[in-house]
């Protein structure tokens, strides 16, 4: 494992209080940003440039793309918002009962996602004119308050409070296709499919992330497993942070993780290994997005409150090139090979 110095550059102009998430675009390095100061705001990731921003009536709880230039947030005030930075025009789709935590667009079904703290998922056509009863697909009862969505093809993956997962199939939402409960003993914090849709990573505050297959097949299920990371020993004691976020490469499958302790690690799921550590940031690791390509890694260094209110390092954004010695797999040499070589240097020390 190597140590990489650089942490990024920093972005001019980031949000003034905690950010909430970050996402790069599918087809450009713009970069969307939503933030407890209420803002969203489009960034050109290499540009440095804030290409525009929007205002709402609380803390923005997160963001997503539709296209370059427009996306969805979802706020702390209850609404569903379409914003469109190129027009400068911003409708509500509609509302839940409570704070709307996570959102998604599905490509593959032209839907938004949401869920919210009011136990529920609501499924969206934002080809419709605003107004909820124009716009609202469905509306689907979770076990409890919705903390983390993430979407692979038609698969989405809804992780609650109380350790629920439920899996479900968007061409027929009436029930989940699974319901799961997380393998690790404490609340997730983030869930991630995999770019290749067999599965998803799920993280919690206990400093461990857990990777996970849809596949009910024994031989499957004989392949998950979680581990330990995001730890330090001090004193003789173990101290423990939060895995906040997961960042899955397209081109390589490998992802990243970011904890409270400042740390974001570049893990190989397939091989069980940690493939980087970079250097160690100002502050709690909030957000992590890959650009479309791989080659930039955003970064959100922002305090998310864990130890409580106190002071702490301004809220920033770093963008970071990244190698591909840092993401790519590194070929498993056998035992057998390793024995070859052992016995070839062996052999020719005598």
């Amino acid at each position: 494992m190597t140590m990489v110095p650089a942490i990024g550059r920093e972005l001019s102009n980031p949000p003034s209080d905690g950010i909430s998430n970050l996402r790069f675009s599918n087809s450009s390095d713009h970069l969307l940003v939503s933030s407890w100061d209420k803002s969203v705001r489009l960034y050109d990731a290499n540009a440095d440039l804030l290409r525009g921003e929007f205002k709402h009536g609380g803390a923005v709880l997160d963001c997503c793309f539709h296209d370059d230039s427009s996306g969805f947030s979802v706020c702390a005030d209850y609404k569903v918002r379409r914003i469109d930075f190129n027009a400068g025009k911003e409708d509500v789709l509609g509302t839940h009962d409570k704070p709307v935590r996570c959102v998604e667009y599905s490509y593959a079904a032209g839907q938004v996602i949401t869920g919210s703290w009011d136990k529920t998922i609501k499924c969206w056509d934002p080809r419709g004119a605003s107004g909820m009863e124009r716009t609202q697909i469905g509306t689907y009862q979770q076990p409890e308050r919705v903390n983390s969505l993430s979407l692979v093809g038609n698969r989405l993956v809804v992780a609650t409070a109380g350790r629920h997962v439920n899996i479900y199939d968007l061409r027929n939402m009436s029930q989940p296709e699974q319901r799961r409960e997380s393998s690790l003993k404490y609340q997730t914090r983030c869930v991630r499919c995999y770019p290749n849709g067999s599965g998803y990573a799920l993280s919690s505050v206990e400093g461990r992330v857990s990777m996970e297959f849809f596949d009910l097949s024994e031989a499957a299920q004989a392949k998950k497993y979680a581990f330990k990371c995001h730890r330090k020993s001090e004193d003789g004691r173990d101290i423990v942070y939060p895995v906040n976020a997961i960042a899955f490469h397209p081109i390589y499958g490998t992802f990243a993780s970011g904890g409270c302790d400042g740390f974001v690690n570049i893990w190989d799921g397939n091989n069980k290994k940690r493939l980087y550590q970079y250097s160690k940031y100002p502050t709690s690791i909030a957000a992590l997005s890959f650009s479309r390509d791989g080659g930039l890694l955003a970064i959100a260094s922002s305090y998310t409150f864990e130890e409580g209110d106190k002071p702490h390092e301004p809220d920033t954004i770093f963008v970071r090139s990244v190698n591909e010695i840092e993401v790519k797999p590194k070929p498993k040499v056998s035992r057998l090979v390793c024995g070859i070589v052992a016995t070839v240097v062996a052999q020719r020390r005598l």
